[in-house]
């Protein structure tokens, strides 16, 4: 997810989309809330990120950068627990071209409207763009339910 030298800021369109379906998604999980808890389970917020690990033509984000940037980044905003894994992936970067490299995954299960996790993964986000120029980082949220037994 490397970044162009010639790429711009997101367009205000695609900010303001993104953020329109973050407020749907937040009341679709606000609605599904008391059904999920009849269940016997938590309300939760499932946010899975996909960082790639190409920082240029030739840099990669090693395993001990990516352990060192949990330490410092995520686990201070996430002290409660957090699950990672390495990935391959591919995506279309802003030039068009489709690009394959490997990848790091982080999930995150949260209760559902904790107040603080919006920003939080914003930063977290932001902080990996920033660190290891990337363009883009893969956000993907799913309401659901914990059950811990």
């Amino acid at each position: 997810m490397t970044e162009p030298p010639h790429s711009d800021a997101p367009p205000r369109r695609a900010t303001h989309l993104h953020r329109s379906l973050l407020v749907s998604l937040a009341g679709l999980v606000l609605a599904c809330a008391p059904a999920m808890q009849s269940r016997g389970g938590e309300a939760v917020l499932v946010e899975r990120l996909y960082f790639g690990r190409n920082a240029s033509d030739s840099l990669v984000v090693t395993d001990s950068a990516w352990m060192s940037f949990v330490a410092e980044v995520v686990t201070p905003r996430f002290p409660s627990g957090l699950t990672s894994w390495s990935a391959m992936g591919q995506w279309r970067g802003a030039d068009g071209r489709i690009r394959r490299e490997p990848s790091f995954v982080l999930e995150l299960v949260n209760p559902a409207g904790a107040p603080d996790t919006e920003a939080a993964i914003a930063a977290i986000i932001a902080e990996y763009k920033r660190r290891f120029r990337q363009e883009a980082v893969l956000r993907v949220v799913t309401a659901a339910h914990a059950m811990p037994e």
